[in-house]
C-alpha cells in the first residue's frame, strides 16, 4: 500500500507552483532532451482560443495578475491584454517571447491559471449582463474545493458580482462579505420568524435583514410572518427554491410579491437563489430584485486556451491548424471592435486603434502595475455595455469582435 500524503489538503503549494512541478510530464522531458542537445532557440508563443463554450460568444480574460506572478523570475518577455478584457475566439490574448527550454515547464500552470478564471469570470459577467441593474452575489464557494474559493469569487467578482459570501474571499475584493441566513439557522431555532429575530438581536445593524423563507412552510404565509415581524427593519426576503421543488419559481414569487405589497410591504426586496443561471435570471427580472448565483458561476466551463509555438529563431513557424508568425491585436477606440495583424503591419484605417497585448513581464519582472479586483470589474461593466443582450440568450446572434 502506498504511503498515505502527509499534505493536508490536495493541492499544490504557491511554491511547488513556482518551482514549475506542476507541469505535464511531457513537458518535463522535452526540456530534458533540449536541454541534453544544447538547444537554445528562441520562440514567439501565443496564447489564444479557438472556440467558446455552449452558446457563448465572447469571453472575459481572467487570471492575468496570477499569470505575472508564475512567470515571475522566470527569462521571458509576456506581452498581455488587460484582466478584465472582453475579448472573442482567435484574439492572441497573451504572448511569451524567449528560450523556450526557460519556460517550457510552465506551460501547464500557465494555461490553468487563464482556463479557470476567465470561464468564471464570463459566467459571472453574463449573469450580471441579464441582471442589469439587479444586484448578483457569488454564492459558489461550497461547490468546489475549499482552496479555490478565494480564486472564484474573486473572478465571480471581476466578472462583474456586486459582492461574494466567502469571508476569505471577501479580503482579495477589499469587501464585507455578503449573507444572511441560512437553513440550518431556522432549524435549528425551529421556526423562521424567531431565527430571523434571534439574527437581528445578535448581528451588528450594518448588515442587511434577509429572511430566507423557504425552509419550513409556504413561501406567501412566512413571507407575510417576517414582514409583519420586522416591519421597516427587513430589507428583503430570500427564497432558494431548488429545481426539485414543485411548482413555478415565478409564480411564486410573483405570489409573494403581491401579498406583501397588499399588506403595505412594497420596500421589501426578493431576492432569488438556488439553481439560478443567466437564462433563469432573465425569466425572473421582472418579478426579481436580486440573486444569490452558485453553482453555475464556480462550476462555469473552463475556456480551453491553448498555447503554440508561431515562431522560431525569428522564422515563422507554427503546426498545423494554427496561423504562424507574431502577431498584434488592435482594438478600435471606444469600442470592442478587434483585428489581428501580422507584427510591424500598419493599422487599419478608421482608427485610432490601440494595441491590446501590452508588457506584463520583461526580462523576468512584471513590467506594470496590477490594478486592484475593484478597478477590472469597471473595466469589465464599461465594455459590457456595448456588448448586445442578444448575445447571452440561447441560440443568440453571432457577435463577433
Amino acid at each position: 500500500m502506498a504511503p498515505a500524503s502527509k499534505k493536508t489538503f490536495h493541492t499544490a503549494s504557491d511554491a511547488e507552483i513556482k518551482a514549475g512541478e506542476v507541469s505535464d510530464v511531457y513537458f518535463q522531458r522535452t526540456v530534458e532532451i533540449l536541454a541534453a542537445r544544447g538547444d537554445r532557440k528562441r520562440v514567439k508563443a501565443e496564447v489564444y482560443l479557438k472556440s467558446l463554450p455552449e452558446d457563448w460568444h465572447w469571453g472575459v480574460l481572467a487570471g492575468i495578475e496570477e499569470a505575472a506572478r508564475l512567470l515571475e523570475g522566470i527569462k521571458v518577455d509576456v506581452r498581455a491584454m488587460d484582466e478584465g478584457t472582453v475579448f472573442a475566439p482567435y484574439q492572441p490574448v497573451l504572448t511569451l517571447d524567449g528560450v523556450y527550454v526557460d519556460w517550457a515547464q510552465y506551460e501547464t500552470a500557465l494555461l490553468g491559471l487563464l482556463c479557470q478564471a476567465s470561464g468564471i469570470a464570463t459566467k459571472a459577467a453574463r449573469c450580471k449582463m441579464a441582471a442589469g441593474q439587479r444586484q448578483v452575489i457569488s454564492f459558489g464557494a461550497r461547490r468546489m474545493h475549499p482552496a479555490l474559493a478565494p480564486m472564484i469569487e474573486r473572478n465571480a467578482f471581476i466578472g462583474g458580482c456586486d459582492g461574494v459570501a466567502v469571508t476569505k474571499s471577501a479580503e482579495l475584493i477589499d469587501a464585507d462579505p455578503m449573507g444572511t441566513i441560512p437553513h440550518s439557522l431556522v432549524l435549528m431555532v425551529g421556526d423562521t420568524v424567531e431565527a430571523l429575530k434571534a439574527f437581528h438581536e445578535v448581528i451588528e445593524p450594518k448588515v442587511r435583514r434577509v429572511a430566507l423563507i423557504d425552509t419550513l412552510q409556504d413561501e406567501k404565509f412566512e413571507a407575510i410572518r417576517v414582514a409583519e415581524a420586522l416591519g421597516k427593519d427587513l430589507f428583503a426576503v430570500r427564497l432558494d427554491t431548488p429545481s426539485s421543488r414543485r411548482g413555478d419559481l415565478y409564480r411564486i414569487v410573483e405570489e409573494v410579491r403581491w401579498e406583501l405589497n397588499l399588506r403595505g410591504f412594497d420596500h421589501i426586496k426578493i431576492v432569488a437563489s438556488g439553481g439560478i443561471d443567466e437564462y433563469e435570471i432573465l425569466h425572473l427580472n421582472p418579478v426579481v430584485d436580486s440573486y444569490g448565483v452558485g453553482t453555475s458561476i464556480a462550476n462555469a466551463p473552463v475556456l480551453n486556451f491553448a498555447l503554440d509555438i508561431m515562431e522560431i529563431e525569428g522564422r515563422p513557424m507554427a503546426k498545423r491548424g494554427k496561423w504562424s508568425g507574431a502577431k498584434e491585436v488592435l482594438r478600435k477606440r471606444g469600442t470592442i471592435e478587434t483585428v489581428v495583424l501580422p507584427a510591424g503591419s500598419p493599422p487599419p484605417a478608421g482608427g485610432p486603434w490601440d494595441s491590446m497585448l501590452k508588457p506584463l513581464v520583461t526580462g523576468g519582472r512584471v513590467a506594470r502595475d496590477l490594478p486592484p479586483p475593484r478597478t477590472i470589474r469597471d473595466h469589465v461593466l464599461d465594455q459590457l455595455a456595448g456588448v448586445p443582450l442578444d448575445t447571452i440568450r440561447r441560440q443568440g446572434l453571432r457577435r463577433d469582435f
